[in-house]
């Protein structure tokens, strides 16, 4: 995912590359980033020093390391501190921190954001300022769509788009191996299924259609695409899909 973000940061207009200081210990991402203009570094600390905004971006059972090793480097007063891990909590965070926690935001993108195209969720938590919020979230909006939300519901949030993705691509998958036995190459039926997402979505954007209300614009009465959604749905379509986000949600 940290990838991904700087992905989204160099294409954007908000920083320049040079402002970008990337920190990681694997010197593949030293090798992607630098020829970019992008200062990479293996040093936490270093990459905190005289940042605007800190964004602590790993493994959930990392992060209190990681803000531990960098809490002396820390300014509440000049700096904002942006937290992407899944299920940490804001007062987790605070406990390790202590009066060194700057103004915090819990933020859940997903991999779309390296292609200017994710779905974020955005939680201001404590004594964090009207502009300060507006700030983090204009640069969110920049590579995506950005919801402001509360901590309660950022673990469905999660499941809902960051995990979300994946399911789109599994429906993807499977589309794509049907159009195959259906006789096309396996490339032309993924470029098929694909676009054939992306009109759906541009659809409902443009019309404000309920799903429903739109699919029955394509369902003729005895035809081919009722057919196909009625054994979908014999095979637990719909309930499956709620299943796995609930089961995500835990």
């Amino acid at each position: 995912m940290g990838g991904a973000i700087v992905e989204g940061l160099i294409k954007g207009r908000t920083f320049r590359n040079e402002d970008i200081t990337v920190s990681d210990p694997s010197p593949a991402v030293a090798e992607k980033f630098t020829p970019k203009g992008v200062c990479v570094t293996t040093d936490n600390r270093l990459a905190v020093e005289g940042a605007g905004i800190v964004c602590v971006v790993v493994k959930p059972w990392l992060v209190e390391g990681v803000l531990k090793g960098i809490k002396d480097m820390l300014n509440p007063q000049e700096q904002l501190l942006v937290v992407i891990a899944a299920g940490v909590k804001s007062a987790d965070i605070r406990e390790w921190l202590g009066e060194q926690c700057p103004p915090l935001f819990l933020c859940i993108p997903n991999i779309a954001i390296a292609e200017m195209a994710s779905m974020t969720f955005l939680v201001p938590c404590g004594a964090v300022v009207q502009h300060q919020t507006e700030q983090v979230k204009a640069i969110f909006d920049e590579m995506g769509s950005t919801i402001l939300t509360d901590e309660q519901h950022l673990a469905a949030g999660t499941t809902l788009a960051s995990c979300g993705i994946a399911y789109a691509m599994r429906y993807v998958r499977a589309a794509s191996e049907g159009g195959v036995e259906l006789g096309f190459k396996a490339d032309d039926a993924k470029r098929i299924v694909m676009q054939t997402m992306k009109g759906a979505v541009e659809l409902l954007e443009a019309s404000g259609l309920h799903p429903e209300a739109a699919i029955d614009l394509v369902t003729t009465p005895g035809g081919v695409t009722i057919k196909g959604l009625n054994e979908m749905e014999h095979a637990g379509f719909t309930s499956a899909v709620i299943r796995g986000l609930k089961a995500g949600a835990k």
